[in-house]
């Protein structure tokens, strides 16, 4: 006999794990289906820590959200035994006047009245001896950001989701969806399950499950290499070094590079954030140094920013970004079928979001409206017609 659910969600990763637990905890009865066992590190999360920032130089229009979700992770942290979140803060430079990134970060902190400092090249390398930024950059600091540990916050809210009632069904791949008028069915490896609801937040496979619902999305998931060097404990480790961004000059565009410091000798973590080659997350290579540049984008970067945490490579290990055209999420019901949502496209910069999204979805799914503004993420915007480029 086919089992029933009030909500099923499809992919559990992140945003999933996190509507999971905010539906299991109404008493709304609800699987998790997922082709792995959360966290894992196939997905979006892996890799161990993400940054949180308030001030936000993808667009002003996410301040709110980023402040709702880290009430979230505070209140996920009370509520399990995992580490959550550490309060480092974070800082952001690049060339003065010429950093698009940089200054909406500024404003947006300015419009909403967050405490962040602006300061000069100058004063960078005065508040921290490690960074060797130019005289002619500027930038900011942000004491409340910091570092979210990404796979223990979707480990917490799994085991939250399930104390509350939730089901999971994980190492079960969906093989395809049936949408009807009020309801769905989902044929998965393990079997048949039928629900009221249906939440798609499947990361880099949400363009493969929003085909099977009619929905064509623009979707390009792309490979991320990240990296952790040996660096200078004194000049780099959590107690005296921030999480970082950074706008630099790279050819006719821009490159934006981030990272974090150094917990317990793990050495700084770091990535570029503007990879747009296209791959398929089923037969992507996800063996790092596999590229030249998966190690030499980052290492020139350091060399020339952050001599002394230009180690010895660590560690290396390959992520996945999902862009849309316009680098805006995707959250939002299905045009045809108001009984399916859909979280999709973080474009790489959605993770600290996640509680809030889960916040969101559960929303959508039980009353089909949500208290937060998702007016930049609806489905018909006009940016979504564009091409990725």
């Amino acid at each position: 006999m086919t089992k029933h659910y009030d909500v099923i969600v499809a992919g559990a990763g992140s945003m999933g794990m996190a509507a999971g637990y905010y539906l299991a905890r109404q008493g709304v009865k609800v699987l998790l289906v997922d082709s792995y066992d959360p966290p894992h590190d196939q997905g979006s999360h892996y890799g161990e820590t993400r940054i949180i920032r308030h001030a936000y130089g993808e667009g002003r229009e996410y301040v709110p959200l980023a402040l709702r979700a880290q009430e979230l992770w505070n209140e996920l942290e009370k509520k399990t035994h995992h580490k959550i979140f550490t309060q480092v803060g974070a800082v952001g430079f690049g060339p003065e006047n010429n950093a698009p990134f940089i200054e909406e970060a500024i404003a947006s902190g300015k419009e909403y009245h967050l405490k962040v400092e602006q300061l000069t090249g100058t004063q960078i390398r005065e508040q921290f001896r490690g960074l060797h930024v130019p005289d002619d950059y500027s930038g900011f600091f942000e004491p409340d950001s910091g570092i979210l540990f990404s796979e223990n916050c979707t480990q917490a809210y799994k085991e939250l989701a399930i104390h509350h009632g939730a089901e999971v069904s994980f190492h079960n791949p969906i093989k395809d969806i049936e949408a009807y008028e009020d309801a769905v069915q989902v044929i998965s490896e393990k079997g048949l399950f039928t629900s009221d609801k249906l939440i798609i937040s499947a990361g880099s496979w949400c363009g493969k499950l929003a085909d099977k619902v009619g929905l064509k999305l623009p979707l390009v998931p792309t490979r991320q290499p990240v990296a952790w060097f040996e660096a200078n404990e004194a000049l780099f480790n959590s107690n005296v070094f921030p999480a970082f961004m950074v706008e630099v000059p790279a050819g006719d565009t821009r490159a934006i590079y981030y990272g974090f410091p150094t917990f317990n000798g793990c050495g700084v973590k770091m990535g570029r954030h503007d990879y747009v080659h296209a791959i398929d997350p089923d037969t992507m290579n996800r063996e790092f140094g596999t590229d030249e540049n998966d190690e030499g984008h980052l290492r020139e970067f350091l060399n020339q920013f952050m001599p002394e945490a230009s180690g010895p490579l660590k560690k290396g290990m390959i992520c996945l970004y999902t862009r849309t055209p316009d680098g805006h999420f995707i959250i939002d019901k299905h045009p045809g079928y108001p009984h399916i949502s859909i979280a999709a496209g973080f474009s790489g910069h959605g993770f600290k979001f996640a509680s809030a999204v889960g916040e969101i979805l559960s929303q959508l799914a039980m009353t089909g409206e949500t208290t937060h503004d998702i007016s930049i993420f609806k489905l018909n915007r006009p940016s979504l017609k564009d091409p990725i480029t």
